[in-house]
């Protein structure tokens, strides 16, 4: 199994129109590839230097192959939603290979 992590800061004036844009249709739209079995939304906990909010979110995947494949079939169209908030966020994606789970 994989996770496909997206770390996201989002600045407070647009945090509230993200957040529900998040939840109700970016989110839904992810899964809604069906490369993906579940998604995990957390706020993190830590205050950052630059201000904003920022928020983890966590796309668990079968396999290495099915993360390639959203990459090349759905990645470029579902960022490219996200343009409405150009400026007012920062994004990081980091890959992650689950060893064990307890």
């Amino acid at each position: 199994m994989y996770i496909y992590n997206v770390t996201i800061n989002i600045e407070e004036t647009k945090h509230d129109e993200w957040l529900n844009w998040m939840k109700n249709e970016h989110i839904p739209e992810m899964l809604a590839t069906g490369k993906f079995s579940k998604a995990l939304l957390s706020k993190v906990l830590v205050e950052e230097e630059m201000g904003g909010l920022t928020y983890s979110v966590q796309y668990t995947t079968d396999s290495k192959g099915t993360l390639e494949k959203y990459y090349a079939e759905d990645a470029e169209r579902l960022r490219a939603k996200s343009n409405k908030f150009a400026g007012h966020f920062v994004a990081f994606r980091t890959e992650l290979e689950i060893i064990s789970e307890q």
